[in-house]
């Protein structure tokens, strides 16, 4: 062992894979001891005000307790947008810690993850909604434009047109729907869903709630929810055929894709734009692994190095 420049031990070969996103920061620490596993808090993203600072913050909070890694893999959000923040905490960390530090997008770790490295397509459908598509003719990222303008098909898109339908079907604009019943028990005890959207902060995450309430009422059959959901398939269908240049394989990540529904109807979708859906090896964590003992990726020039 050798004393990095915090004064804690580090342990040589140990490896530390973080996945640091806007909700939460988990961290895999491995080396000849086994495996140590923390999680805290995520932060804004790299691309926000003082996002650099608040992500060392909380990757130094998890790395504390105990010996420094040899090597630190770091997927973090925002990343792709701000690569300068991305550069910026890649060097603050191996300052910070003495170690190798590689830095890419959340995204990105999250493909190289999922795929082992190996050419395809993610996509990602959880509270948002991103494809990354990486072939021999490059890489494509599709939306993950955020809830305003983009996150097509995602839990709060999906909770969006929920809360739309309900209000809709109150004024006569729309059909009866059993997400009236779903929403109002989800929500009491507020009044109405209007009052409800005003009363959340973050109102995507809380919107992205209201999904699973789709997808339930969608597979019992609510002409209404199964609409709402046929255009989410529609639209993260069409986020992956654009991030893919030609047919290959989709390796599919995020909390919707854990609803045997919805996956299903997905992958049968996918099958009819002449994609296959591909059983994820691995997930963030793992990527950002991967990105210490890997330089020979096709992700490797959306990764930010410094020792």
């Amino acid at each position: 062992m050798s004393h990095g420049p915090r004064g804690k031990m580090s342990t040589a070969g140990a490896i530390a894979a973080i996945d640091l996103g806007k909700t939460r920061c988990r961290l895999l620490m491995s080396g000849d001891s086994g495996h140590v596993v923390r999680a805290g808090d995520g932060t804004p993203g790299l691309a926000a005000p003082d996002g650099v600072e608040a992500a060392a913050e909380s990757i130094l909070a998890l790395l504390d307790p105990g010996p420094m890694p040899h090597s630190l893999g770091v997927g973090a959000a925002g990343a792709w947008t701000a690569p300068a923040a991305a550069r910026e905490l890649a060097e603050t960390l191996a300052a910070e810690t003495g170690a190798a530090v590689a830095v890419a997008s959340d995204v990105v770790a999250a493909h190289i993850g999922a795929l082992g490295g190996a050419p395809g397509v993610l996509l990602i459908a959880g509270t948002g909604a991103v494809a990354l598509g990486v072939d021999s003719e490059g890489i494509r990222l599709v939306d993950g434009w955020g809830p305003d303008i983009g996150d097509f098909g995602s839990g709060s898109w999906l909770g969006r047109e929920a809360i739309r339908a309900v209000q809709r079907a109150a004024v006569g604009l729309g059909p009866s729907t059993a997400l009236e019943d779903a929403v109002a028990a989800h929500i009491a005890p507020a009044s109405d869903p209007l009052s409800w959207t005003l009363a959340q902060h973050p109102l995507p995450r809380a919107l992205a709630t209201l999904a699973p309430l789709v997808l339930d009422c969608a597979e019992q059959g609510d002409a209404v929810a199964l609409e709402i959901a046929s255009e989410a398939i529609r639209l993260l269908t069409a986020s992956a055929v654009a991030a893919s240049a030609s047919a290959g394989e989709v390796a599919l990540h995020g909390g919707l894709t854990e609803h045997a529904w919805f996956r299903a109807r997905l992958a049968d979708a996918l099958s009819s734009a002449d994609r296959r859906v591909a059983t994820a090896v691995g997930d963030a964590l793992t990527g950002a692994q991967l990105l210490m003992t890997r330089r020979d990726l096709p992700h490797e020039r959306f990764v930010h190095r410094a020792e």
